[in-house]
């Protein structure tokens, strides 16, 4: 018999699959529009937010949804879905195929499971984290299905961390990495998880960007910080349409002392 557990794991690869041939479709193709907070939003976005609540709703009914283009009223059930229908708008109006779809599971407010495909680059990230939830299951953090882990390396010239659009005044100081900008938070902070950077950077990211790695970061082995206000438990009844929660995600514990004083300047963007 199938565990719950199996069935959000194949229920996210089939509901993202099938979502993101959609949009793959649609990829570079279609004209952005600015919504009231300065990001961008296609027609693409609004379509796939709409076939995930669908497809989420028909498989567990008795969970809530939480999307970036519908509702962003944390709901009152144990169990919720946070999505980002189309991580990295930018990106993907522009025909840069790093873009993904991102499935946050959240029990009474902190996520558990996270899920992302990458469409354009056939790449799935998923991971188990409960932290203090008191449940159990699988753990671990994958790519493809392989194990992944945040790397044991120590910083060098030749080691990468990520920044975002709005990070870069960090390079006003000297910075012991290199640098490189994704433009798609949540894969920005994979490359954490899975070992290729040693840590990366969001200013202004909203919950449905880090929903998902939230967990699989911390799957993996790695260090989530929120720069700001705790990111986690959301709230039952609070809008979360206009708050910011400043991210870092270092591979372990130790880069921690590294990384923070370079950018502890973002902890006021939110």
């Amino acid at each position: 018999m199938e565990t719950f557990w199996e069935r959000v794991l194949e229920f996210c690869q089939r509901a993202t699959a099938t979502v993101g041939d959609r949009a793959r479709e649609d990829f570079g193709k279609l004209q952005a529009t600015n919504k009231s907070d300065g990001t961008l939003v296609t027609e693409a976005d609004r379509r796939a937010d709409k076939e995930l609540r669908t497809l989420i709703l028909a498989e567990f009914p008795d969970h809530g949804v939480l999307t970036e283009e519908t509702t962003h009223v944390f709901p009152e059930n144990d169990w919720c879905w946070v999505v980002d229908p189309i991580d990295g708008t930018t990106n993907f109006t522009r025909g840069v195929p790093i873009w993904g779809i991102s499935l946050g599971l959240l029990y009474q407010g902190t996520p558990v499971f996270g899920f992302v495909y990458l469409p354009c680059l056939r790449q799935s990230y998923h991971g188990y984290w409960y932290g203090d939830t008191g449940l159990t299951g699988p753990t671990g953090a994958y790519r493809d299905g392989e194990p992944i882990h945040a790397s044991d390396d120590f910083p060098s010239k030749n080691h990468l961390f990520n920044l975002c659009a709005r990070s870069t005044d960090i390079l006003k100081n000297p910075f012991p990495c290199k640098v490189r900008m994704i433009g798609v938070a949540s894969y920005n902070l994979l490359l954490v998880a899975d070992g290729t950077a040693l840590g990366g950077v969001e200013a202004i990211p909203k919950a449905w960007d880090m929903a998902a790695v939230w967990a699989i970061v911390q799957a993996a082995g790695g260090v989530f910080i929120s720069l700001g206000e705790p990111i986690f438990p959301l709230k039952a009844g609070v809008n979360y349409g206009d708050r910011s929660f400043p991210s870092l995600a270092v591979a372990r514990s130790d880069l921690v002392p590294v990384f923070l004083p370079l950018v502890g300047f973002l902890r006021n963007s939110a």
